[in-house]
């Protein structure tokens, strides 16, 4: 009896990771995202129904994907377009077996490009857009989307609901477009894909801190685009700047998933090739600006300032406070800002960074937001005031939404020792007896 709910959490699982493609490779065959969404659900509702008896397949997502695109064949067939729409896709959907996992880090199915761009059409709202990008290609629940944007549960719920219908309605096309359409939707893309990335570098929420499958994903979709757009200077500062994050996975996580601090991290575990691809797509990025760097090689090249120093102690932070100001003036944030005031506080001593976090401190951006507090912490620790540190920690694991996070926090908070036991009360301190 213990078998069934083991299988049902893998084949949950499995389609978790596997879902875009599913998602991606059904929405060419219908052209409807909203139904191509509806077949991968259907897909899991057999594996529910046959895995637990048959057994998990060899290629899990393939047969996903096989069972999505023969419901969307039999769907098409049922339409009284069917002769046309066959005459799109051609006459070996059924034949044709579903593409493997990509074996070279440079090659990607073409559908995942295909969805990103489409969710990123400009008939949405950029709010939109971000909200079902996270849900098609980043596999995030609609309480994940809601509890990362800081905003009830059923406005993102009725914006992804909306933007299915918008796109259904305008006849958008599901393609990779060309020449001003596609420099119209790259900004958007852009963002997505860096919004893809990090959840999988530090997610938003639940018990992993990694997902190195949205990584991965987000990586080969920029260099997909390095290819397609080698003018664009974004496009390589975006590549870059995910090189060189994903170059330190391997060391960002302790032998049970428990996160590990960038000074902590073991620099030798660090992908050598990745930072050498880094470097050469900022230096791309480099070349191809009319003018100032944009934000995302900006991003990159303080990226790089970590990847080239093999030692915590050997990284240039006041090059890296001086790069958070360009971007600061670029594109202006709270987040930006934060960032800033940690690379001051390294190259110019803690309390000109605690001065900083302090004047951010009454933004209604960073109310809630966990970082500001577990900044704040170790800055106040950096000063020798531990009793202030540790209430920062705690009220930051409060905030923390990743079980991971909350732990590491919690154990910063533990080790500046227990707080202080409360002074007892002399007789002159006492409340007076009632009446």
């Amino acid at each position: 009896m213990e078998a069934q709910p083991t299988a049902a959490h893998t084949i949950e699982t499995v389609f978790r990771l596997e879902s875009p493609r599913v998602v991606a490779a059904v929405a060419r065959i219908v052209r409807d995202i909203g139904i191509a969404e509806e077949l991968a659900q259907d897909a899991l509702v057999a594996a529910l129904e046959r895995w637990p008896r048959e057994g998990v397949p060899d290629n899990p997502g393939a047969w996903l994907t096989a069972t999505a695109r023969h419901r969307a064949v039999d769907l098409v067939r049922r339409r009284e377009t069917y002769a046309r729409k066959l005459a799109e896709i051609g006459r070996d959907l059924e034949t044709t077996a579903p593409p493997e996992e990509p074996a070279d880090p440079d090659d990607i199915d073409d559908d995942l490009l295909r969805l990103v761009f489409t969710t990123c059409h400009p008939v949405l709202s950029p709010q939109a857009r971000t909200a079902l990008t996270l849900r098609l290609l980043g596999g995030l629940t609609t309480a994940e989307i809601a509890r990362s944007h800081l905003v009830p549960e059923p406005t993102i719920a009725q914006r992804i609901v909306r933007a299915k219908r918008t796109l259904a309605a305008k006849n958008v096309a599901f393609e990779v477009p060309y020449g001003p359409d596609r420099e119209a939707r790259l900004g958007s893309v852009l963002d997505v894909i860096y919004l893809i990335f990090n959840e999988g570098y530090a997610a938003t929420a639940g018990d992993d801190w990694l997902r190195p499958g949205l990584c991965e994903d987000a990586l080969r979709l920029a260099r997909v685009l390095s290819a397609l757009m080698p003018k664009e200077p974004e496009v390589h500062g975006l590549t870059a700047l995910l090189e060189f994050q994903a170059s330190r996975t391997a060391a960002r996580t302790g032998p049970d998933g428990e996160p590990v601090l960038l000074k902590d991290q073991n620099r030798r575990r660090w992908n050598r090739m990745l930072i050498g691809r880094g470097v050469r797509a900022l230096e791309r990025a480099e070349a191809t600006a009319d003018g100032p760097p944009g934000p995302y090689a900006l991003q990159a090249a303080i990226a790089a300032c970590h990847a080239h120093a093999y030692t915590y102690e050997e990284t240039d932070w006041r090059a890296i406070a001086t790069l958070y100001g360009l971007l600061a003036a670029r594109a202006p944030s709270p987040v930006v800002e934060l960032n800033r005031a940690v690379a001051v506080s390294m190259a110019d001593g803690p309390a000109e960074g605690l001065r900083l976090v302090d004047a951010l401190a009454a933004l209604p951006a960073l109310r809630d937001y966990h970082l500001l507090p577990s900044v704040r912490g170790d800055l106040l620790a950096r000063l020798g005031r531990t009793a202030e540190a540790r209430e920062e920690f705690t009220r930051a694991a409060g905030l923390a939404r990743n079980e991971k996070e909350r732990d590491l926090l919690l154990s910063r908070a533990r080790t500046l020792g227990p707080p202080p036991a409360p002074a007892p009360r002399s007789a002159s301190s006492a409340p007076p007896p009632p009446g």
